[in-house]
């Protein structure tokens, strides 16, 4: 069984350099052996970080959500009826990223509990490419099997049906591969940052003329003001499978949750090094070449990337606001429709967790996008 730190030692010895893209594929997805394949509790305190996923009213709230666009759209279509679809109509929600299942959980069990018609007619669809991931969402999912089905890829969608209802995600984009670019203030130029090898250790290096080129990454006047190795990075995998995402939804919403910036936040003088992190037992780093396999790997996302790939697609764009602001339209409608009624001490606690500008309010951001049918 191949580590990862050997699978990138043997891609260097035969190139001599490759991209950061490259090292963060192999280290969080090598098979068998990468960070997502061997660390199934990776969330929670046991785990290398938090996330909203670890309250569970994080995905009762989203249920809450999901049953109120789906119940509103005049859904087209055989046995479709306006204002709610019929018997005939079929429904998917589908997950990308789902990890061990959990938020799939969360959000079934509401629905089978709170919107049962609902329930019965939807198909929850999850895009899992690791057979080992699959395993560990079909053990969580034991009791809602009947209503999950699984794919390894969006494309598996594309070629079998376009999809009526939803596509989202949280925090799956900010693991996607990332390529890191540095600003050199002398030549007046940008030059990708790579890896290489020192002796057995990774270390960084500069790739003479990268294969793809360098994209624009800012207007020319702000260059200008740059400081020397000021560094970003992009995410062409994110913007691809986001636009493979619209193209597959026929009708409905497209949602992303993550962290990440709109187009004038991506560049900051108090951010000169990038986003880029590894986290280990809730611990940051900026050492991102160390233990590949072992640790984490994320970027922020480039909001506005997204949003303009969805549009260029036909989506139109909902909302791009804050989780906090998100999440609190959420409760102030589903308290005023009585769907919960009273939230017990346990779940106030939740909902601070996941609004608080201290926890996870900080910096988390929500995208929708949407294709909306009328008959």
């Amino acid at each position: 069984m191949k580590m990862p730190a050997t699978a990138i030692r043997e891609e260097i010895y035969k190139s001599g350099v490759i991209s950061f893209a490259r090292f963060m594929e192999l280290a969080l997805y090598c098979p068998e052996t990468g960070y997502y394949e061997t660390k199934k509790d990776i969330i929670g305190p046991r785990g290398d970080f938090i996330t909203s996923v670890s309250a569970a009213l994080f995905g009762e709230l989203l249920a809450f959500q999901f049953a109120s666009w789906l119940e509103e759209w005049p859904i087209a279509g055989p046995g479709c009826a306006n204002g709610f679809a019929g018997a005939g109509c079929r429904l998917a929600m589908v997950e990308a990223g789902a990890h061990g299942g959990q938020l799939a959980k969360d959000i079934l069990s509401w629905l089978q509990a709170n919107r049962p018609r609902l329930f019965e007619q939807i198909e929850y669809v999850m895009v899992e490419p690791s057979a080992r991931r699959r395993e560990w969402q079909q053990e969580t999912l034991t009791e809602l099997s009947s209503k999950v089905r699984w794919v390894s890829q969006l494309s598996e969608l594309k070629n079998q049906e376009s999809i009526s209802g939803l596509i989202f995600s949280n925090e799956l984009l900010d693991a996607f591969p990332v390529h890191r670019y540095g600003w050199d203030a002398a030549k007046r130029e940008w030059f990708e940052w790579g890896v290489a090898l020192a002796g057995e250790s990774f270390c960084w290096t500069t790739i003479q003329n990268p294969a793809a080129g360098i994209p624009r990454l800012c207007p020319p006047e702000l260059e200008r003001v740059l400081p020397d190795n000021y560094t970003i990075e992009t995410s062409p995998a994110a913007e691809n499978w986001w636009r493979e995402a619209a193209g597959i939804l026929s009708q409905g919403r497209l949602l992303t949750i993550d962290y990440g910036f709109a187009a004038e936040e991506m560049f900051s003088p108090a951010r000169t090094r990038g986003t880029l992190r590894a986290y280990q037992r809730h611990h940051v780093s900026d050492d991102l070449l160390a233990s590949p396999g072992g640790q984490d790997l994320t970027a922020h996302v480039n909001f506005a990337a997204l949003q303009k790939a969805g549009e260029v697609a036909g989506l139109q764009t909902e909302q791009f606001c804050t989780q906090p602001q998100f999440l609190t339209r959420i409760l102030q409608k589903a308290v005023a429709e009585k769907s919960f009624v009273r939230l017990d001490a346990k779940q106030v606690r939740q909902f601070q967790t996941l609004t608080h500008p201290e926890h996870l309010g900080r910096a988390f951001r929500v995208l929708v996008q949407s294709r909306i049918c009328t008959i």
